[in-house]
């Protein structure tokens, strides 16, 4: 039997919505399609501003006593405070549990972890494993997996190309496109409006996304935010990166032309070597190899 691994995310937090009008209420607030999450028990998805712009980008798991958001914990207060506006005279109850519960990544095993609490299937990419939320108390031991540390889940989510928010880009800075959102289900297209679709739409629909999270890799990588040059113009910026491998969002186009002009491709100095994610529908610019390296 193949043997995984576990790690409690203490940068993680728990938010509960609950009460009658919780699913429609989501349903027009967020990018997750509610009726799918619910058939499915759990979604991905993301509070926008207006303009379109990633505010908290979270996973939900469906559970007997409400909908649980497991989302960056900076992202929490700013989170819970504009659904509380939303709201409005919605039969809606938004309950902190980031001192009650905490959220544990589960991943290379067989089969689900054997916990007492609320699992799910990571609903981005089925190598991501399952997330568990766990009362405080509970124990995240679970047969046919091991104790590892934070660190050693964002190596495995990064060997893999998937972006989080507050980690690869900043939290109010990104389009869900530019995080690779509509690749991990993250998006709908066709359930209607809620806040900033229509920009959304938009680019999805004229093909105006420009910017994309896609994977390097290098020598020593340096730290996140630092810029990706070539040639002295400014390509994107690197996210995180563990044993040489990297996140990084790209201006595509301009990464394009650097690579078909030989360019060298650098962060920090470091030269860079840059791949799409292997769940990417989307495609560099024609005439351009998606292995080119710097």
């Amino acid at each position: 039997m193949r043997e995984g691994s576990f790690a409690v995310l203490a940068d993680r937090a728990v938010l509960r919505i609950s009460g009658p009008d919780a699913e429609s209420f989501l349903q027009n607030i967020i990018t997750t399609d509610m009726d799918r999450a619910v058939a499915t028990g759990a979604g991905f998805g993301a509070l926008l501003s207006p303009q379109g712009k990633i505010l908290a980008d979270f996973l939900i798991a469906v559970a007997a006593d409400g909908f649980l958001f497991d989302l960056p914990r900076t992202a929490l207060a700013d989170f819970t405070k504009r659904m509380t506006l939303y709201r409005l005279r919605a039969k809606v109850e938004i309950t902190s549990l980031a001192e009650s519960h905490r959220v544990v990544a589960y991943w290379g095993g067989e089969s689900a972890p054997g916990v007492a609490g609320t699992v799910i299937a990571d609903p981005r990419l089925a190598a991501l494993g399952f997330r568990a939320i766990l009362s405080a108390d509970a124990h995240p031991e679970a047969s046919g997996y091991v104790a590892a540390t934070a660190e050693d889940w964002h190596a495995h989510r990064i060997a893999l190309g998937v972006p989080e928010g507050g980690r690869d880009f900043a939290l109010g800075d990104a389009f869900p496109h530019d995080a690779d959102m509509d690749d991990l289900g993250g998006l709908d297209f066709r359930k209607g409006c809620y806040v900033g679709q229509e920009i959304v739409s938009r680019m999805q629909h004229r093909g105006t996304a420009r910017r994309r999270a896609v994977m390097v890799s290098g020598a020593a990588l340096p730290a996140p935010g630092t810029p990706v040059e070539a040639d002295g113009k400014a390509l994107g910026a690197l996210g995180t990166s563990a044993d040489g491998r990297g996140i990084a969002l790209l201006r595509l186009d301009r990464t394009k032309l650097a690579l078909d002009a030989g360019s060298r491709v650098t962060a920090g100095g470091v030269p860079l070597a840059i791949a799409l994610p292997a769940f990417a529908r989307f495609t560099w610019p024609a005439g351009t190899d998606d292995e080119g390296a710097a």
